[in-house]
């Protein structure tokens, strides 16, 4: 299957595409990869080269697919994180010439804005651009627990306020919602979950949680849901798969102590994942 991701780009490390696009062919799609800014590594060194790609830029790239006579091909578009505010109409007309020449191609959006740990660390203009007018327009969103909350004013901190802030995500337009980081009171210690909303239910999956954070996990996790999902939509199913990958590359990157992701050596575990997780219907 083929997919355009809009998403950033660097060179050193792994995040935005330099994190979802390799996994995705990996489990056997064509990626088309759109890029948003061009960096050498992620902000979070603190330094970094290169710039944020203007608009236009972006939408000529698109426009260069389209001129292939590819766009008809495209199964899903992916997006992730915005650099600037001007990228939004840009991700949105590409979804609608997408969906103009195949009517079920899907729009995968990850709602970057932050977490509950460290708030928002996009500009003030992204998140309420993405709630009220890139998340109507998407078929499946990837938010953690902390940009679900923020996209719908419900605050979710257990499986019910989870789910019922899914389900008012899902009123707003995506009718898939993948909820990922989520945290709960009651879960059994050193543990995370990850929930999967669609019209057909809801499923809930838990792994072991190691305490550390790298930077392009949640691309991965959006990128992999995405490339399971549009195969045959089984929400249960796709959960279970990014579950087992996203968590052998965690485990990968935490015994070999790297401050990137493990991506490439990793890649075993997105065909073939050393652990496999229970998948609970919740709803």
């Amino acid at each position: 299957m083929n997919i355009i991701s809009i998403q950033s780009h660097v060179s050193y490390g792994h995040v935005g595409n330099s994190a979802a696009v390799f996994p995705l062919q990996r489990i056997g799609h064509e990626v088309w990869p759109v890029h948003t800014v061009n960096f050498s590594n992620h902000t979070g060194y603190g330094q970094w080269g290169g710039e944020l790609i203007p608009a236009e830029q972006v939408r000529e790239v698109i426009d260069g697919i389209d001129a292939r006579g590819a766009l008809p091909k495209v199964d899903a578009v992916i997006s992730g994180y915005q650099g600037g505010a001007d990228i939004a109409d840009v991700i949105i007309d590409a979804v609608q010439r997408v969906k103009a020449e195949n009517p079920n191609a899907v729009y995968a959006c990850d709602p970057v804005m932050g977490n509950a740990k460290s708030g928002c660390f996009v500009s003030d203009l992204i998140p309420p651009l993405l709630r009220d007018r890139v998340v109507p327009v998407a078929d499946i969103i990837t938010p953690n627990q902390f940009e679900l909350g923020y996209l719908t004013g419900i605050e979710a901190h257990d499986i019910p306020s989870t789910l019922q802030a899914a389900k008012a995500a899902q009123e707003m337009g995506p009718k898939t919602v993948l909820v990922t980081s989520v945290l709960r009171p009651d879960a059994p210690e050193n543990t995370i979950e990850m929930i999967a909303v669609n019209e057909s239910g809801a499923w809930i999956v838990q792994t072991p949680f190691l305490d550390f954070k790298r930077n392009g996990s949640g691309d991965v996790t959006a990128a992999l849901f995405t490339g399971h999902y549009i195969r045959d939509f089984d929400a249960a199913k796709a959960l279970g798969n990014t579950a087992a990958s996203v968590f052998g590359l965690i485990e990968d990157t935490f015994h070999a102590d790297s401050r990137e992701l493990t991506l490439v050596d990793s890649q075993e575990q997105y065909v073939a994942p050393r652990h496999t997780f229970a998948v609970e219907q919740i709803a």
